[in-house]
């Protein structure tokens, strides 16, 4: 009997660890570096570029409103976002950078397929453009 409880109470604790930690794993922590990093190109220039690099390489997930509802989303896991709410465009410019150069989980890292700086800069301006 003494082995039935202390079997049930190792359950619940790894059912409650596991539970919070992918709690935890859904919160997507960008660091203060990048956080408060300033976006060095102008956003009303070089819109169009922004787009175009949007819809080679964003778009078919995201798609082409922002609303996370690409042709491709159905086959990713997690929430993709939308871009058009208060909530993701209270981010930082930084914090929208450091997402879209080093990835995580079903997002690429886009450092390598956009190697350009300023060419993810110019993606960060285009999402901002998304705001309803």
């Amino acid at each position: 009997m003494k082995t039935v409880k202390i079997f049930t109470i190792l359950g619940i604790v790894s059912f409650v660890f596991f539970s919070f930690t992918s709690i935890m794993q859904d919160k997507w922590v960008v660091p203060a570096k990048y956080q408060s990093m300033k976006n060095p190109t102008d956003p009303k220039a070089d819109v169009a570029i922004g787009k175009s690099l949007y819809d080679k390489h964003c778009k078919s997930c995201h798609g082409k409103e922002g609303y996370g509802d690409g042709p491709k989303a159905d086959g990713l896991k997690g929430d993709l976002g939308d871009f058009s709410s208060a909530e993701f465009q209270k981010q930082s410019d930084g914090a929208l950078f450091y997402k879209t150069t080093f990835g995580r989980d079903d997002m690429p890292e886009y450092s390598k397929k956009v190697p350009s700086d300023e060419d993810r800069w110019l993606i960060v301006n285009y999402m901002r453009t998304l705001k309803e």
